[in-house]
């Protein structure tokens, strides 16, 4: 804390000057120095210093949320992208998936028409050799 100012010399010049002996005056003067010496009074000076301070420690502050607010929005961006990488690929292999069920359910069909025209015909050959 900063020290009030107080001019011994002065004051007892001061006390001199209103009729006090020298030796009443440098007394004063003392006791009113060691007591300045000994206050622990925090001055305007030190309350602007600490205004100064937290001033400084909110931008400080500041600074800091607004790299991490960007770094957080970089990730956003980041895991966006991600994940449309990601739908592309489900949507592909949806695609995949459709394309393979089509060939299986066209392939089962031809296979079904094959099979009930080996059993007509086969019928068709029993039926006749049977009369």
């Amino acid at each position: 804390m900063a020290q009030v100012a107080f001019d011994t010399l002065q004051a007892t010049e001061d006390l001199e000057t209103v009729g006090m002996s020298r030796e009443h005056a440098r007394a004063i003067s003392l006791i009113v120095r060691r007591s300045h010496e000994v206050a622990d009074v925090a001055t305007k000076a030190d309350i602007a210093d600490v205004k100064r301070d937290i001033a400084d420690v909110r931008k400080d502050m500041d600074t800091r949320f607004e790299k991490v607010d960007a770094q957080f929005a970089d990730i956003r961006k980041d895991m966006d992208t991600r994940f449309e990488k990601v739908d592309v690929q489900f949507a592909d292999i949806r695609k995949d998936m459709d394309n393979k069920l089509e060939k299986l359910g066209l392939s089962l069909t031809i296979k079904m028409g094959g099979m009930i025209g080996f059993l007509v015909v086969s019928i068709g050959l029993m039926l006749k050799y049977l009369r």
